[in-house]
């Protein structure tokens, strides 16, 4: 670990004028550091003060000054959070301490010092930050004209129990500048994630007296349901409506049949479609046809949110109902409409069938309107308007001077300085601080190019693709797509029997190619292997006396995963979609998704049920197609790598059901 190299000018020349002893007091220092993050996780506030002392005159003294002043934050004083931000202005800790400030200050409705620390709030991402400044403006009479809609928008993005959209929210409401029905579907939201606290806040704005029955209709839904005989009144009406979205959660079904026989006379049309569009996605999320038919008893598309709209496309794109994909995607808001999911499967269905000329024309711009490397319907659409996937020409080089420039931001190098001495969320967030949030918009391209140069130098491969990638009208291929441990990835790939740039794209999406990387369900190493994987799959291979410590060695890391993936790979017919999602998975739900029709593979990837497996499937997929290009040097195709998939074929070997 040569952290000298990563320090800025100045701290190299403070270090090199007292060589070795100053290394060795860092090296201490570094130590204290570590305590006082560990100190900070457990909230113990007696010793972060009794280490402070020793942190002073570290690179990373405002990490370790934050976490004590963090602690106590409630208790200090205005004038000491004021000083601490002086102190270290301009560093990511000031911003995020006015951030957390800030949060107090709405918490404790003092909005004169909440106004007057705002304006000089620079990350500007804090969902909470952002509507209790607008609930602000609106109490001062100078809100923009969308302040409701924004508000509204911030609120139903947080999943979680929250004070300041909630309190915003709940004072829009009472100035009729948003409806009931706005706080009505936050309470729908609330119980389909399953966030009974989220649900009665709601319901509090705008129905007080209802919110003991919250925990009836969430406990028991059917009990609920049971014991009414009408809904007669908009707050019955969406009462009935929560307990109904909460049934068609575990038992849509059932729902279904309450919704047919006794409810739906009693509902509004917009609360009836709501509820059939809750059905149709359980359904639809485990790959259901009868998913089509609720999804066709909605009267108005527009009366669904995005998401359940997403479901009823995913449906009818199993089904081969292109009129109902394209209704459905017209549907959707215009934030919706532009992602690059929707754009394509609209240009498909307005292809589909006998299109007609003017249909033609606009799923050529739609498509053209996408089309680039930069992801899997990005590939998709270059190939349906018949081109190959080949590697954008490099940006000029950067200048000695550009590089210099990166080399000298103190945040950057105070965020690998973290990284290196084993503080990686820290280092991460400093880093991305320096590079999306310090000034507006972020980093300039070519600054953003010449701080991911910096991060590849130093072989912080996690850095160098996401800064990289943020990039806006130039790519560096050699940035997105390294191929640290070339030589093993790709020996061991080619002795087995895999493509190396499969091998590649799956690793970039598991592990962005940190050697100690270790996934929340304890999955290691730069291929992402669970320690039971691991063990079997090194007996299967014949890797005797295997320890579960080995896994993060690096060569055999990359030999159990590749070999891993290659049982995968075999047992899936060699369908990559298929491997990649039991990679992620398990293979057993695979095996159950492939059931139903034979399907074009990206039909099939877009359908598959889990949220972090379908968005895998498709980024493997797509960061493999670029491997394969840099690699080989060759035009390539996505569609190739992808082609059908429905039931396993009868004659086929039966599968390895011992694959874990």
């Amino acid at each position: 670990m040569q952290l000298l190299q990563i320090l800025t000018p100045l701290l190299v020349s403070a270090v090199l004028a007292t060589a070795a002893p100053l290394v060795q007091a860092e090296t201490k220092a570094d130590d204290t550091l570590l305590e006082m993050q560990q100190a900070f996780k457990r909230g113990d506030r007696k010793k972060l003060e009794q280490l402070l002392p020793a942190a002073r005159g570290h690179v990373l003294e405002p990490w370790a000054a934050y976490w004590e002043l963090r602690l106590r934050l409630a208790e200090a004083s205005p004038s000491e959070i004021q000083s601490f931000m002086q102190r270290y202005a301009g560093s990511y800790q000031e911003d995020r301490m006015r951030n957390d400030w800030l949060l107090l200050l709405g918490q404790r409705r003092d909005w004169a010092q909440f106004a007057e620390q705002h304006p000089s709030y620079r990350m500007s991402d804090d969902r909470e930050v952002r509507c209790y400044a607008l609930l602000i403006d609106d109490i001062k009479g100078s809100a923009p004209a969308a302040a409701a809609e924004d508000v509204k928008r911030n609120w139903y993005a947080l999943r979680d129990n929250d004070d300041g959209c909630t309190h915003a929210a709940s004072q829009l409401y009472a100035n009729k500048k948003l409806s009931a029905l706005d706080v009505w579907r936050k309470a729908r939201f609330a119980v389909d994630a399953n966030r009974p606290r989220v649900v009665r806040n709601a319901v509090e704005i705008v129905a007080p007296d209802a919110v003991a029955q919250v925990k009836e209709l969430m406990d028991a839904p059917t009990k609920y349901l049971t014991g009414r005989a009408t809904a007669r009144g908009q707050v019955r009406q969406e009462l009935v409506t929560l307990a109904l979205v909460k049934l068609a959660s575990g038992d849509p079904d059932n729902a279904a049949a309450q919704l047919d026989s006794k409810w739906s006379v009693h509902l509004s049309p917009e609360e009836r479609n709501w509820v059939w569009g809750v059905i149709g996605k359980q359904l639809a999320q485990k790959l259901s046809s009868d998913a089509n038919g609720h999804f066709a008893k909605i009267t108005r598309d527009a009366d669904l949110n995005d998401d359940l709209l997403g479901w009823k496309v995913r449906a009818a794109l199993r089904a081969g109902q292109w009129k109902v994909v394209r209704k459905a995607i017209d549907a959707m808001s215009e934030e919706g409409r532009q992602d690059s999911t929707w754009v394509y499967w609209k240009a498909r269905s307005l292809l589909a069938g006998k299109p007609s000329e003017a249909e033609r024309a606009e799923a050529r711009q739609l498509l053209e309107g996408i089309a680039s490397t930069r992801g899997f319907y990005e590939q998709l659409a270059t190939e349906e308007l018949g081109q190959r996937i080949t590697m954008p020409p490099a940006p000029a080089p950067l200048t000695a001077e550009e590089k210099a420039a990166a080399r000298a931001n103190p945040g950057l190098n105070r965020g690998l300085y973290a990284i290196f001495m084993g503080l990686r969320t820290e280092g991460v967030r400093e880093w991305n601080y320096a590079t999306n949030l310090h000034i507006p918009g972020g980093m300039p391209d070519r600054e953003l190019l010449a701080a991911a140069d910096f991060a590849c130098a130093r072989e912080v491969w996690d850095r160098c693709i996401n800064t990289s990638e943020r990039t806006r009208s130039l790519i560096e291929t050699s940035q997105r797509f390294p191929t640290p441990f070339r030589n093993a990835v790709v020996e061991r790939a080619n002795g087995i029997g895999l493509d190396p740039a499969y091998v590649y794209g799956l690793i970039r999406q598991e592990s962005r190619f940190i050697m100690d990387a270790r996934s929340h369900v304890g999955a290691s190493g730069l291929m992402q292997v669970m320690p039971a994987t691991a063990r079997w799959t090194a007996k299967k291979i014949g890797m005797n006396n295997f320890t579960a410590e080995q896994i993060n060695d690096r060569d055999t890391n990359i030999a159990i995963g590749t070999a891993y993936l290659k049982l995968a790979l075999d047992d899936f017919a060699g369908s990559m979609p298929m491997a990649a999602a039991a990679y992620n998975a398990g293979p057993g739900r695979p095996r159950s998704w492939r059931n139903g029709p034979v399907l074009d593979a990206a039909i099939w990837a877009e359908n598959v049920p889990f949220g972090e497996t379908r968005d895998y499937v498709k980024k493997v997929l797509a960061n493999t197609t670029n491997y394969a290009a840099m690699l080989t040097g060759q035009p390539q195709s996505l569609k190739s790598r992808l082609g059908t998939i429905g039931p396993r074929d009868a004659a086929a070997p039966e599968v390895n059901k011992d694959l874990p």
